[in-house]
Formats: C-alpha cells, sequence, structure tokens
C-alpha cells in the first residue's frame, strides 16, 4: 500500500480529473494531489474546489494559455526537488489545453513525466453516443469562422472514421449548419453535460439537431460527433468537397483517382466536375 505521508519523487504528475461528477475522481489521483508538493492548474478557483472537496490543502499555480515562456522555465526547474501535478478544469491535460509545452520543456530539461489515466469527455462522447468507434479523429474545436469552419469539414470529409469535435453553446447552431451542407447524410451526436445531472446524448441528422437545438438552446460543455459516411453514403456534395480540398495542392488527374478510390464514385464523372471546378 501507498505511504500517503511519503513524499513523491521530484517530476511533473500529468494528473486527469472529473469531467463534471467529481465521484469519477480516480484513488491515485487523489493520493497524488495529496502529496505532490504543489499543483499547475489553468483556473485557480476551479482546481481550488476540487481540492477542497478532496480535504487536500495545496499550492496552486496558474499555468495556461497565458503563462509566458519565463514562467513555465520556473516551473519546470521546480520540478527538480519538487514534485509538481498538473491539472486541467476538467478532464485529461494536454487535451485541447496548453499542457504540451510544460511536457516537452520538462522532458527537454530531464525531468520525469508521470501520467495518470482518468476521465476524458471525447471517450466519453463517443461511448454514449453509439457511434462506430473502430476508427476514430478528435480534432479539438471547429473554428469560429465560417471560411474556415467550412474547410476544415471539407478536410475531414474523405475520412471514414467517427469525427468528435469541442464545441461551445452558442455556436453549436453554426457548426450543425455547416455539418449539414458539407458532410450530408451523416449521423450526428451532441453530448452535452457529460456526467453531471443534465447529461444528455442527442442523435439525428444535422439538420434535425439544428431544428431541436433553435427551438431549445443548449447550455453546458458540448462534444459534437459526426458520424463516418456508409459506403453508399458519398453524395456529389461530399465529392465537391473532397475534390476542392485536394485540387488546391494536386493536378486534377491525381485528385479524382484519390476521391474516386475513396467514394467509389465514377471517375469520368468526377474528372468533368474537377474540370469545372478548375475553371469556376
Amino acid at each position: 500500500m501507498t505511504d500517503d505521508s511519503a513524499p513523491l519523487d521530484p517530476g511533473l504528475y500529468i494528473v486527469a480529473t472529473p469531467i463534471g461528477n467529481l465521484g469519477d475522481i480516480t484513488l491515485r489521483a487523489i493520493d497524488i494531489l495529496t502529496r505532490c508538493s504543489g499543483i499547475a492548474c489553468e483556473d485557480t478557483r476551479v482546481t481550488q474546489k476540487l481540492i477542497r472537496h478532496l480535504g487536500i490543502s495545496k499550492p496552486l499555480w496558474r499555468y495556461n494559455d497565458h503563462t509566458d515562456a519565463n514562467d513555465r522555465a520556473r516551473l519546470v526547474s521546480s520540478m527538480r526537488d519538487r514534485a509538481v501535478a498538473l491539472v486541467s478544469d476538467a478532464g485529461m491535460p494536454l487535451v485541447s489545453d496548453p499542457g504540451y509545452r510544460l511536457v516537452n520543456d520538462a522532458k527537454d530539461a530531464g525531468i520525469t513525466v508521470t501520467v495518470l489515466p482518468g476521465a476524458t469527455a471525447p471517450l466519453t462522447a463517443l461511448a454514449l453516443s453509439g457511434l462506430p468507434n473502430d476508427r476514430f479523429l478528435f480534432a479539438g474545436f471547429l473554428p469560429a469562422k465560417d471560411k474556415a469552419r467550412r474547410e476544415a469539414l471539407e478536410e475531414f470529409a474523405m475520412l471514414r472514421s467517427t469525427l468528435i469535435f469541442f464545441e461551445t453553446a452558442p455556436r453549436l447552431a453554426k457548426s450543425l449548419e455547416a455539418i449539414g451542407t458539407i458532410l450530408p447524410n451523416r449521423e450526428v451526436a451532441v453530448a452535452r453535460e457529460l456526467t453531471k445531472f443534465y447529461e444528455e446524448c442527442r442523435s439525428g441528422t444535422a439538420a434535425e439537431l439544428l431544428d431541436h437545438y433553435t427551438t431549445h438552446p443548449p447550455k453546458g460543455e458540448i462534444v459534437l460527433l459526426v458520424g463516418p459516411p456508409s459506403e453508399t453514403q458519398f453524395s456529389a456534395e461530399d465529392a465537391d468537397a473532397m475534390l476542392r480540398q485536394l485540387l488546391a495542392t494536386e493536378k486534377a488527374s491525381k485528385a479524382v483517382a484519390q476521391v474516386a478510390k475513396a467514394t467509389g464514385l465514377d471517375r469520368k464523372l468526377l474528372y468533368a466536375r474537377a474540370v469545372e471546378m478548375k475553371n469556376e
């Protein structure tokens, strides 16, 4: 058994925290947070609530997108003789947060890095959605700008994988609208408030979900999932999105060959469409 009074070896400890339900904290996470010298965290107020709930009192050091290289260097230097835990506001650190810079600097400095697994919203949402999970891509947040959002979705159109995104409640409608246009006929799921009292996972087409959330504005943290296309599900819009993406960097013949292979669509028809796009 672990001696909870013994100090930890110096180094960086990456600790997953609950994404909603505080009961999801692991015994190992509690042990590390109890015995570490201090905790680097996104928001000291959020982490203070968690450790207070656990009956733990520790120094908290803010580490987020605004932390500069000098502060990061001082934090890494302190790990030579102290055990520092890194947590995010919720879930596994380094998932859509700046923790990777701290990990890279710690490794470059020869600091021991230890990871404690635990709750993570993308995989929780994937399991709850019922969408295919043999192949999936987590792509963080979709871009906020309409053009960049469309381009990102066009890039992913060729993948036969379930797509997983973080999204904010105010931007959900625009993302669903873009998915309905660029990835039509796909099954979509909106997982909201995971592990919390009002947890919800609603599935349907992008259009159906857009109708629902237009009349029932969402709240809380959201994971947005898009199922892969079926073998016969590629539409003209899908093909256009793929061609447009590839034609930006490839010759028409090569772009057509890749799209034909991915979709099974007629090569001659695809080439005619590629020529039209080139002349637009």
